[in-house]
């Protein structure tokens, strides 16, 4: 069965989705944070197939999240480095990890917790204003249509009364 496509979609958590949205993806992404750069490396600690790891590999390297960088000539071999892209995914996955800490946690606490070195505390990923510094909340905001979404769309969507105008 294919699946549905959400790259072309009007709205970002759907693109995104589309990229990241199966099992394994964030969790190989979730893996080279954690600094693992090597295919044997991610098949062990993930212990998923070999096939399934390089259409994960592959697509996030397409995607210009990794980038492939040979490491050895003879046989040539490869390692996976996040670019500027994939780096950019972290706070995604601190914030997955924060909502899963919150509500799937075992009782005796998270299994892994975010250190920040720069301060020496232990810490957890906040959404903020990126202008006022407050927590986002869901009560606090709105959605308003962006210079992105369709000219085509926009009267529709005004109109379902979704998004502010």
């Amino acid at each position: 069965m294919k699946r549905t496509t959400f790259a072309t979609w009007p709205c970002s958590v759907a693109r995104t989705v589309d990229l990241i949205g199966d099992w394994w993806t964030p969790l190989v992404l979730r893996e080279a944070f954690y600094g693992t750069t090597r295919f044997d490396d991610f098949e062990r600690t993930l212990g998923l197939s070999r096939n399934v790891l390089t259409q994960r590999l592959t697509r996030l390297v397409e995607e210009q999240m990794l980038e492939k960088v040979p490491y050895q000539d003879r046989p040539v071999r490869h390692e996976y480095r996040l670019t500027d892209k994939g780096r950019d995914f972290f706070p995604v996955l601190t914030a997955m990890m924060r909502w899963g800490d919150r509500w799937l946690a075992p009782e005796a606490g998270p299994p892994v917790v975010v250190h920040h070195d720069t301060c020496g505390h232990d810490t957890h990923a906040e959404v903020v204003c990126a202008q006022c510094g407050e927590p986002l909340r869901h009560a606090d905001v709105s959605a308003r249509l962006g210079p992105g979404f369709p000219p085509q769309h926009r009267e529709s969507a005004v109109r379902s009364g979704r998004f502010a105008s």
